[in-house]
């Protein structure tokens, strides 16, 4: 089976201009509502591709490993192909992400304190089960299905707001695939001069240790609330894109990203994770990495693990 002719289960999502957030940064803000898919969150358009690359190609399991959101996915991908799914969370994944999941008809074990440990259960998985492991973000089957949203975005800009390209993309950072994603899809429209604010929480800022130090830093440990951020390595082809893209790496805090969060919820009356909310955070205290760009595109990732409830206790844990 052809690439084309491969099943799909994401959706377009709509490119909005955001009238709070742009009056806040004193320049246009779009929002890329990835949260409008399906499963909540843009994992759906690469994950939902390889999932069924893999099906095409004999697959009779497959197998993820997830803080929550790639899981989901998965999940989904294979309930609708027809094929069981063994998902393995870290235990930082909320029981009601897990019920989520299961809700999709997929099994749910936990295994280990970070999303490394439960990728390295799930590769056992895999063997043990002859299942495909899906890489949540290291796999160029997944970077390529996260591409079309930048196409998506080139043909809906003109019309919104009268421009052939933004002044900058802004995006949040956890494995790198999405980020990748987008890279090549700017490429593929020819954005290639367009700057890529990637943002990360502190506590889970492996992408920012790394093109500091000019090579793949691994984290010791995940310290940050936005666990679906939590991979303690980037991939690879995160990195490399430093060397022909320009990408800005920003830091935000928990609190910072939950109170975009709050913002958010406030103004759109859409609910986020922190991991979306690090890059809507990043907005709301622009610097220097903002300054006269114009229009800004916030890629809003959205999340399927967020709730009031969760919110609430998100605000207990970094305070006011």
């Amino acid at each position: 089976m052809t690439e084309t002719a491969l099943p799909s289960f994401h959706v377009r999502t709509p490119l909005l201009e955001s009238h709070p957030m742009s009056a806040a940064l004193g320049a246009r803000v779009l929002l890329k509502m990835e949260a409008f898919q399906p499963v909540g969150s843009f994992k759906i358009r690469g994950l939902g591709r390889a999932c069924a690359r893999a099906v095409a190609d004999g697959a009779k399991r497959l197998v993820s490993s997830s803080g929550g959101n790639a899981g989901l996915a998965v999940a989904h991908a294979g309930r609708r192909l027809g094929v069981p799914v063994s998902v393995i969370v870290p235990r930082t994944t909320p029981e009601a992400m897990r019920a989520v999941i299961r809700a999709e008809g997929a099994e749910v074990t936990e295994h280990g304190a970070s999303w490394d440990d439960a990728h390295a259960r799930a590769g056992e998985v895999a063997g043990e089960t002859d299942g495909a492991l899906m890489h949540p973000f290291d796999d160029p089957i997944v970077w390529a299905g996260h591409a079309p949203l930048v196409e998506e975005m080139a043909e809906d800009l003109p019309s919104l707001v009268g421009a052939e390209r933004p002044g900058a993309v802004v995006v949040s950072v956890g494995g790198g695939g999405l980020l990748v994603g987008i890279l090549e899809g700017m490429h593929r429209v020819g954005w290639t001069s367009v700057p890529v604010i990637a943002v990360e929480t502190d506590g889970a800022a492996s992408y920012a240790a790394s093109i500091a130090a000019g090579a793949l830093v691994t984290l010791d440990a995940i310290e940050s609330i936005a666990t679906t951020l939590g991979a303690r390595t980037v991939c690879a082809e995160a990195l490399r894109w430093t060397e022909r893209h320009p990408i800005e790496s920003r830091l935000v805090s928990d609190r910072a990203a939950v109170d975009a969060c709050e913002r958010f919820a406030a103004e759109h009356r859409v609910l986020v994770e922190p991991s979306c909310g690090a890059a809507l955070a990043a907005v709301h205290d622009p610097g220097e990495s903002l300054a006269g760009r114009d229009p800004v595109i916030v890629i809003v990732c959205g999340g399927a693990g967020a709730s009031p409830e969760l919110l609430a206790g998100w605000r207990k844990r970094v305070g006011r």
